[in-house]
């Protein structure tokens, strides 16, 4: 501290000087044209400083680097140091991370994984203790993560509280695990986030009352409204699946601003690269009528109070001269960015190297039982069926009934409706379930995927059962991943070897094979171009966003929180 006030009282030269800058500052709301100091990579003050060097930013706006709110870094399917290659050149060097994904599969050794391999990286990947693993007692996870290892992620610096409370159910009946983990957080005076799509007002009093402080999972005004009419802070999402930015950025005004951050959720590495991270939530509300400066806030200093970092999230003396330069406003496209000082980033090219951390202990983690053509059968036992149908651009899904003789002609014709598989793949129980799905639109094929939210079991979709099985059969065989079937050949497949999650390939690999994989889904299988085809599948599987959903172990209905047959 005393070198770094010398340096403010130009005692001592600084380390840089950044001469003409546009600072935007947010805590005013206005634009300084000044030159900034930065001593050990800290900013020490405005103005002229004598420095070792010096830094023409030629006019350039300078903000502070971004935030990422809420995101599972698993959903862009590599590893925390790949990620980093693709958002550190959007300018986001902050991420909130829930690795829930990994937990449900591996368990604790999936997030030692998580925090060592995100270490040394220009990326502050701060980790959320995963609150539901299993994220519900409706479905089979490969692992179990309880109060007592709460406690223990408690103790680490770099956790900051605790991840979604996806199981509401359980916060407003006083479950003991559930609130034994609340209790935990607030013990280290951690923050609890939250994810209630669809909860009642009477009950969502309740859920605040636990002391759950966020939400990611607003889909309209009037979802926001509620929850930031108790006291809580929301996250305005903008995934590749759940895009909710255009709906909800309406509702964001003056006296609203301070509760709003900027977040991803889950993020395909494709959507990363080519369109961005948080850098796009900020161009996209600018777009719709917000103004700049607030959407930069939403993206840096709101996020970094609601958790509690108090050396980022601005461009002002004590914090880390973590900062983004752009030359317009309003197009918001990052040019550099900047890690207490130094450069990491520059035109959309990474200045920085990773690292390959071991995971042998996160393989192998397809364990299930082979399928015959006869399980997939269905048998007609009722003159109507529940099924579920897709909204593009939500993760919420409509529970319909359709007429079982039309779902069987149609079922022939390739028309209207796919089945659905979910099959359990980490303790071999056997268990599978199976469903209708509208929307989908397969013709000819199938797509099987280990991505199955957040228990991530088996899930298959298609229009045959022969296609069916062959994807699900490859997907045992290379370890997990996504595998595209028609006609009884394998189309195209994307090995993800760490816990059927992640890949270990280079995060650009990755991106043209799931690419591929995509365009192979939409102009073979037809599946319609504004359904973002892996995403949306993944999140079928999971029975904590409405109306209903599918697990290993049968059809869910969320709202009536039990499980139902397919013949009604």
């Amino acid at each position: 501290m005393k070198n770094l006030i010398d340096t403010s009282m130009r005692r001592e030269k600084a380390d840089f000087l950044f001469k003409n800058a546009k600072i935007v500052d947010v805590f005013t709301n206005t634009i300084i044209k000044t030159n900034f100091a930065v001593k050990h990579g800290y900013i020490v003050g405005f103005g002229n400083y004598e420095a070792y060097e010096e830094i023409d930013l030629f006019d350039s706006y300078v903000a502070p680097t971004l935030i990422d709110g809420h995101v599972h870094i698993e959903s862009s399917k590599v590893t925390p140091s790949q990620f980093a290659k693709a958002v550190v050149p959007h300018g986001v060097l902050t991420v909130i991370a829930d690795p829930h994904e990994i937990a449900n599969v591996t368990g604790m050794d999936g997030i030692d994984f998580m925090l060592k391999d995100s270490e040394n990286l220009p990326l502050d990947v701060y980790i959320m203790a995963p609150s539901c693993v299993p994220a519900t007692p409706f479905e089979d996870s490969g692992a179990y993560i309880g109060v007592k290892e709460i406690e223990e992620l408690m103790a680490i610096d770099r956790v900051l509280g605790l991840g979604e409370v996806m199981d509401f159910n359980s916060v407003i009946n006083c479950d003991p695990e559930i609130l034994g983990k609340i209790e935990k957080a607030k013990e280290y005076n951690k923050i609890i986030d939250g994810h209630c799509p669809g909860i009642t007002r009477d009950n969502l009093y309740a859920y605040a009352l636990a002391g759950i402080k966020t939400e990611h999972e607003c889909t309209n005004i009037e979802e926001m409204t509620d929850r930031l009419e108790l006291g809580m802070y929301i996250h305005i999402r903008e995934g590749s699946a759940a895009r909710n930015l255009r709906d909800l950025v309406k509702g964001v005004n003056k006296n609203n601003i301070s509760r709003m951050m900027f977040c991803t959720d889950d993020r395909e590495p494709c959507d990363l690269i080519n369109h961005g991270s948080i850098d796009n939530n900020i161009r996209m509300a600018i777009s719709l009528g917000l103004d700049p400066i607030d959407c930069i806030k939403m993206a840096t200093i709101n996020t970094a109070l609601v958790y509690n970092l108090k050396d980022v999230g601005a461009i002002a003396p004590g914090y880390k001269a973590n900062f983004i330069t752009f030359n317009n406003l309003y197009d918001f496209n990052v040019e550099e960015v900047y890690r207490e000082g130094t450069i990491v980033a520059k035109g959309n090219q990474i200045l920085f190297g990773t690292q390959n951390t071991p995971c042998e202990n996160l393989m192998n983690t397809v364990n299930m039982k082979s399928l015959n053509k006869s399980d997939l059968t269905i048998v007609k036992t009722g003159n109507y069926m529940n099924a579920i149908k897709i909204e593009p651009g939500n993760l919420v899904t409509k529970k319909i009934k359709i007429n079982a003789d039309k779902y069987f002609k149609d079922i022939v014709s390739n028309s209207i409706y796919s089945k659905i598989i979910v099959v359990e793949r980490h303790k071999n129980t056997g268990n599978f379930a199976l469903g209708i799905v509208e929307g989908f639109n397969i013709k000819n094929g199938a797509i099987a995927s280990t991505v199955a939210h957040d228990s991530h079991n088996i899930i298959a979709i298609g229009d045959n059962d022969d296609d069916i099985l062959l994807a699900v059969n490859e997907l045992r065989k290379i370890g997990g991943g996504i595998v595209i079937t028609s006609k009884e050949q394998i189309l195209g497949e994307l090995a993800l070897e760490i816990g059927g999650l992640m890949s270990n390939k280079p995060i650009n690999e990755v991106s043209n094979e799931l690419e591929n994989l995509k365009i192979i889904a939409h102009d073979n299988l037809g599946v319609p171009d504004e359904i973002e085809p892996f995403m949306t599948l993944s999140f079928l599987a999971l029975p904590v966003i409405p109306e209903i959903k599918i697990t290993d172990r049968g059809l869910f209905d969320v709202l009536e929180n039990k499980f139902i047959d397919l013949f009604d």
